[in-house]
């Protein structure tokens, strides 16, 4: 299904108003449309009188014809930004960019054990975890993680990311009903290297069309920032046009919800919030006039939390999460594994008198609880010192007690 003539033919009008352009090629990539249909474009205005020919532009050395807008052309061109000011890339229309979901669904990715354990490979997991996930991860449906704060959530929703690996397309914008709605947004979407053809090559690589841009596949990060109206489409009364929300913008990626239930919106309510994409692969957004309608809901929704899910979702809300993950903190082993991974990286030398000191000494006062983010944070405590009183990197007994007390605030009465 192609977009309307008058819209095709005004957005065509509108760049070349905006952007100053006068020959079909500049304005061919300006509208992300091949020359051919961006010709046809300038001569269905043309006979309209809104655009005239200058004559052959010489200067260019490739002969190639310009043209201008008239006085007619420039009141079309000026109302029509009164309607709406987007201009450049031609819009995608929905319904084909549902085809195009369906073509590089996250659903159709399967993940091996051997993808996910190299893209986690900078993290030291429970053998147990991977397993967990793997199945998770391919299935394309939602997953809890819960556990502990501090023992990697959101790094591991991050490897998950890294271990699809693969570029999709995503459309600068698509078309609903005459309404433009931005979706390309290059703070949330990687932009894949362009693969330039060789000009010496006997085959020519194949090029894609131009409305989309190739990605990695998008990664939403929201924490306790998010709010439902997040979740809506958002209109620009300026522009006169629509910006994809980001549940939208992470289709065919992950979208995380970190941090849930510090949010000011109750969890549960974000939970309801999902249910119908969640079960349905689709998600209801509503124009300004009010009128609702359906795009796919093509995202691995991750949702983390500090809280037991027990805490902060009902039964019936929990059974619409597929996969609940729970996260723990490492054990001893585990742990001394990560202490000396980040003493090499921040080339602290280890000492087994101070190590014997943290083990035997001040583990046991908090019961020999260990968490993935302690190493990071005792040795880098601990380099600041040394860096302060000007000394080589060390550890000792006395400053593991110094970094120790920075990690947790002794529980007290204020007296104001």
């Amino acid at each position: 299904m192609r977009l309307p003539i008058v819209m095709m033919r005004d957005i065509v009008l509108k760049t070349m108003f905006r952007k100053n352009l006068d020959m079909v090629s500049e304005l061919a990539e300006a509208v992300c449309l091949p020359r051919a249909v961006t010709q046809e474009l300038v001569d269905i205005a043309r006979g309209q009188k809104y655009l005239e020919a200058t004559g052959s532009l010489t200067a260019t050395g490739n002969g190639e014809m310009g043209y201008q807008l008239t006085d007619a052309g420039k009141t079309r061109a000026m109302d029509a930004l009164s309607q709406s000011e987007y201009f450049g890339a031609m819009p995608v229309p929905l319904s084909v960019y549902r085809e195009q979901i369906k073509r590089q669904s996250i659903r159709d990715i399967q993940i091996t054990r051997d993808q996910l354990t190299k893209a986690m490979g900078h993290l030291v997991l429970p053998p147990a975890l991977i397993g967990n996930l793997g199945p998770a991860v391919s299935s394309g449906r939602s997953i809890l993680m819960y556990g502990p704060p501090g023992n990697g959530k959101s790094s591991i929703s991050n490897g998950i990311r890294d271990a699809m690996g693969d570029k999709i397309y995503v459309p600068r914008a698509i078309e609903y009903a005459g309404q433009v709605i931005t979706v390309y947004d290059p703070i949330v979407h990687s932009k894949a290297e362009v693969e330039v053809d060789d000009p010496n090559s006997l085959r020519r690589k194949r090029t894609f069309d131009t409305r989309y841009v190739r990605c990695e596949r998008p990664t939403v990060i929201t924490g306790g920032e998010l709010s439902l109206d997040m979740l809506d489409l958002v209109y620009n009364p300026t522009a006169r046009t629509y910006q994809a929300p980001l549940q939208l913008k992470s289709t065919g990626g992950i979208f995380i919800v970190d941090d849930l239930g510090r949010q000011a919106e109750p969890p549960q309510s974000l939970v309801n919030r999902w249910i119908v994409p969640l079960e349905e692969s689709k998600d209801i957004l509503a124009l300004q006039s009010g009128e609702k309608f359906e795009v796919p809901f093509d995202t691995l929704v991750i949702f983390s939390t500090n809280f037991h899910p027990n805490e902060i979702f009902d039964q019936a809300a929990l059974r619409r999460i597929f996969f609940k993950i729970k996260i723990d903190g490492p054990c001893q082993q585990d742990f001394l594994k990560i202490f000396a991974m980040v003493a090499k990286k921040r080339g602290m030398p280890l000492d087994e008198a101070a190590l014997l000191h943290l083990l035997k000494v001040k583990y046991p006062t908090i019961d020999n609880i260990y968490a993935n983010y302690q190493p990071i944070f005792l040795i880098d405590q601990m380099i600041s010192i040394c860096e302060f009183e000007g000394i080589p990197y060390q550890m000792s007994p006395e400053l593991v007690d110094r970094a120790w007390a920075n990690m947790f605030v002794k529980d007290e009465k204020i007296v104001k």
